[in-house]
């Protein structure tokens, strides 16, 4: 049985075995490489609807002396062009410039874009989506609370938001998909495993968990399910930190692999305690998912974070005679990430200020010593050899006490 599409001035029934409809929010590197799990997987599913629509920000783009509009470009070549050259996406995957159009009664929607877009494109679509809609944010980053001086994830804003003035019965429900997972590594099928965090109310005796877990699994992307959302998603957000402080270590010629390698060691430490000093429900196993450990070792030496990081850092050196102050540091930043990322944004350097914040309004930065010299690099001019500076060796327990 499938769901029945109704006027807008109708109301929408859950059916006994809703069939999927999948909608993925966002059409950049990761979300162009994902959609190729996702498309093959709703082709041969049963419970799910062939067609993917995927959310395109539409762009003009130059091709073959022409200029063409990059959602055409995709229906009509099956490829990324900008965002994922050389690799052929699954037919059944449509790109959908309007918002409401590509998300209207979907049952899962999958969002992969820059987390700082996603209030106004969530109030547009909340009222568009199935009553049964639920969500996963592939999207490393966090949100801040400024009034009360707290970290917030991502996908409790989503949840928030969908939930507000919406048409379904019930809360929105929102995963986070984290792993090591390189977005040119996964589109060329290299062998990868990724971890589903969610806590999914079953539907009618089905488990939508598992359901979710099956849309995304592939043989060459291999996907676990864990129920720590709050430690997944935080992870995949600190871990871009950590992956600046070992660009920095790249860049200095006179550090190597065992600095690097206590830099990624002291890095996970502070992830770990950063999530149990803001979080509950923090399991420790969670840290040695592809979520944790795998993610943040893939990101220190292969992720655009730790790519940019090293230009930044070599630059730097490269005038090592003066001082930078903040403003020169931003521009340089900009600079790195316009030369080196074709259009795609920095997460890392978004999360670092904004942990900061939130770690110095609770006087708790002496807590994190890698993140604050991090941040006192990146932004404030320090010199980039300083990073050592920030591998500190503590044997003291993880802070429970100071929220």
């Amino acid at each position: 049985m499938c769901l029945a599409t109704t006027p807008a001035s109708a109301t929408t029934t859950v059916s006994a075995n809703p069939m999927e409809k999948v909608c993925i929010v966002g059409s950049g590197n990761w979300g162009s490489a994902i959609s190729i799990m996702i498309g093959n997987n709703c082709r041969r599913l049963a419970d799910c609807y062939t067609d993917v629509n995927m959310w395109v920000f539409e762009e003009d783009i130059q091709l073959d002396g022409k200029t063409r509009k990059l959602s055409q470009v995709i229906n009509e070549q099956h490829e990324n062009v900008k965002y994922l050259s050389g690799i052929e996406l699954p037919h059944n995957i449509i790109a959908v410039p309007d918002l409401e159009e590509a998300c209207r009664d979907a049952t899962l929607l999958i969002f992969v874009l820059p987390h700082q877009f996603l209030p106004p494109l969530l109030r547009k679509l909340r009222r568009v989506v199935h009553p049964s809609c639920r969500g996963v944010s592939l999207i490393k980053g966090l949100d801040f609370d400024k009034a009360n001086k707290k970290p917030v994830l991502i996908s409790q804003t989503i949840e928030d938001i969908m939930s507000t003035d919406s048409n379904t019965p019930h809360p929105f429900s929102c995963g986070v998909l984290m792993g090591a997972n390189v977005a040119d590594e996964v589109a060329k099928g290299q062998i990868c495993e990724s971890t589903l965090a969610s806590n999914f109310d079953p539907i009618d005796g089905i488990d939508m968990n598992e359901r979710t877990r099956k849309i995304f699994d592939s043989p060459s992307f291999r996907v676990q399910h864990v129920k720590d959302v709050a430690g997944a998603e935080v992870s995949g957000a600190l871990k871009n930190i950590v992956a600046l402080g070992a660009g920095f270590v790249d860049g200095l010629d006179h550090l190597g692999g065992n600095t690097k390698a206590a830099l990624l060691r002291v890095g996970m430490k502070e992830m770990i305690k950063f999530c149990r000093t803001f979080f509950e429900g923090i399991r420790d196993d969670t840290f040695l998912e592809s979520c944790g450990m795998a993610d943040l070792i893939t990101t220190c030496y292969g992720g655009r974070n730790r790519k940019c990081a090293e230009a930044f850092t070599r630059r730097r050196t490269a005038e090592s005679e003066r001082e930078w102050n903040a403003e020169e540091c931003e521009d340089l930043w900009k600079s790195v990430e316009k030369e080196l990322l074709n259009g795609q944004k920095l997460q890392g350097t978004l999360a670092c200020k904004e942990v900061y914040m939130v770690l110095e309004s609770r006087d708790l930065l002496s807590s994190f010593p890698l993140i604050h010299k991090t941040y006192q690099i990146a932004f404030q001019g320090a010199p980039v050899d300083h990073i050592v500076d920030g591998i500190v060796i503590r044997n003291s327990p993880v802070c429970h006490s100071n929220l």
